[in-house]
């Protein structure tokens, strides 16, 4: 189960900078997981989990393979792209296919480095970036709109509710709100994903500040939190530059540098942690003498699709799930401790999967 963030950002504002060091990150990484360059402009990494060794450890797993969140560097926007301006309609396209979108914003400044817009303002350029993708969303709506008048009149009740749910979409978009901002009912959710609206989109404001303010953040930074948190969006500090740094050296040096510059963590962890929280995602984990392996899914996910994930056969022969919590797994030193101790669990087809949870699948092949 693949989940992009697409990564979007005004022309010199660090974007690309980001993205090769995102990329050059995950080539560095064990070779139990290659590096997977897909298309030039995509790459997947492993989302950190501090959990998935300390399992393997307790297993004596030969092989520890985390999950992972694949990143999409989307070509550079510039005003006018809902038109087709620059490379608009491929920028709309792309972020079309993703699951979530990160603004990368200039939060620092740099006289050798011009700015599109002549100034160093990241409020101004989210909201250059927001309105481009709600324009685009008010075209394609009253487009859509037109297109499903012959169906709503012959009573095709999926165009009905399409029609209602496009017509919600664009009235929030008249008042100057993106899609993301619209409540929708659970009975309407799968048809409302099924739109694809560009600001539909979970969004994550990502700050590229200075080296020097890495730890700290800025002025900048503060007020791109200040707008995330109004709209219900997130936010990260990052300093491309400085991870451009870390994604050449190795994890010994890594760990020294970031200590000289203050920092607990790279940039880039707090990111994909920042991109599989907004997402709403959750990790299981299957342990065995081959491999710990982490899996992701949606929260709120079953059981038997919880297995799905895993393979189809998985989830249509599910019987039930032998479960342990991964504190208790810890705790016992193990499945087999934690069987001893009463601490595994049968769990049916009913039971929603827990963030942490060790699993083993029974089914009917």
């Amino acid at each position: 189960m693949g989940f992009k963030t697409g990564i979007v950002g005004l022309p010199n504002v660090g974007k690309s900078t980001l993205f090769n060091a995102l990329t050059r990150t995950a080539a560095a990484q064990a070779a139990n997981f290659p590096f997977c360059t897909i298309e030039p402009n995509v790459g997947e990494v492993a989302v950190p989990d501090p959990r998935l060794d300390r399992l393997a450890e307790i297993a004596g797993s030969k092989q520890t393979i985390p999950t992972r969140m694949t990143f999409v560097d989307i070509a550079g926007l510039v005003k006018g792209a809902s038109k087709g301006e620059g490379l608009g309609n491929q920028f709309l396209a792309n972020i079309r296919e993703c699951d979530a979108v990160a603004h990368v914003l200039r939060c620092f400044e740099d006289g050798d480095v011009t700015h599109v817009e002549g100034r160093v303002d990241p409020v101004a350029d989210a909201e250059v970036i927001e309105t481009e993708l709600m324009i685009a969303d008010m075209e394609s709506i009253e487009k859509r709109l037109q297109g499903l008048v012959r169906k709503v009149r012959g009573g095709d009740k999926e165009a009905v509710q399409q029609e209602r749910l496009l017509k919600v979409a664009l009235a929030a978009l008249n008042e100057g709100r993106p899609a993301r901002s619209v409540e929708i009912a659970e009975d309407d959710e799968k048809a409302w994903s099924m739109l694809q609206l560009l600001t539909s989109k979970p969004v994550l404001y990502v700050c590229n500040v200075s080296e020097e303010e890495a730890a700290s953040g800025n002025a900048f930074s503060r007020a791109v939190a200040a707008m995330a948190e109004a709209q219900g969006a997130a936010s990260v500090v990052i300093s491309a530059k400085i991870e451009e740094e870390i994604s050449q050296l190795d994890a010994e040096e890594a760990e020294v540098f970031l200590g000289e510059m203050g920092l607990e963590e790279a940039g880039l962890d707090r990111l994909i942690k920042a991109g599989y929280t907004l997402l709403d995602l959750e990790t299981y984990f299957t342990v065995g003498p081959k491999e710990a392996r982490a899996w992701t899914i949606p929260v709120g996910t079953s059981a038997p699709k919880a297995a799905g994930v895993i393979h189809g056969d998985f989830e249509r022969g599910f019987i039930r799930a032998e479960t342990v919590a991964f504190d208790d797994y810890i705790a016992c030193g193990g499945e087999q401790g934690a069987k001893d101790a009463g601490k595994m669990r049968a769990e049916g087809k009913g039971y929603v999967v827990q963030d942490g949870d060790v699993m083993h699948f029974l089914f009917n092949a």
